[in-house]
């Protein structure tokens, strides 16, 4: 990808090295290219912002992280994006649990986005509403008994996982 991008400086070379880079998990370098990237009409790119924003999640950049989210809170694609979930674990991280608790409940509906469901739960859990954590998992555990199999198959590991923190709850 390095050598992609000495041969063509163009902005998809530089997004594909960016993209390596988070994916290996060097934050720092993938930051640098990404924030390369949001020039001229490319400035307001969402794919671009939102990787942005999740290399400076895991890089520990909290101001940064809503600084991003700022500018694509708009953006339909938004809503339900890793990007917006992200986001939501941030605002709790900097003590602003109303508004974590609000973007986590868009994930929530029915048969879909387990694994955000199971954070959303925790943190009601760390937000001491352990009924309306229980409720949730409830629901989740409910959903899988009418699962058909290859979702059931699919999701097998969450739904240990959310059946054992149901247990430890009641």
């Amino acid at each position: 990808m390095e050598k992609k991008l000495k041969f063509s400086e163009t902005f998809e070379n530089r997004v594909a090295l960016a993209d390596a880079y988070l994916e290996e998990g060097l934050y720092p370098e993938a930051i640098a290219y990404y924030e390369s990237s949001l020039k001229d009409v490319f400035s307001k790119d969402f794919y671009v912002i939102s990787n942005l924003l999740e290399a400076h999640y895991y890089n520990s950049n909290r101001e940064e992280v809503v600084v991003c989210a700022e500018k694509i809170l708009d953006n339909p694609k938004f809503r339900k994006s890793k990007a917006s979930f992200l986001y939501a674990l941030t605002l709790e991280k900097m003590g602003n649990a109303q508004s974590a608790e609000e973007v986590l409940r868009t994930f929530d509906a029915p048969y879909s986005s387990f694994s955000e469901r199971l954070e959303l739960a925790r943190f009601l859990q760390r937000q001491n509403k352990p009924e309306d954590a229980k409720e949730l998992y409830q629901e989740m555990v409910s959903e899988f008994e009418n699962m058909s199999k290859p979702n059931f198959r699919q999701n097998r590991h969450l739904i240990k996982i959310i059946r054992e923190e149901l247990q430890a709850l009641q």
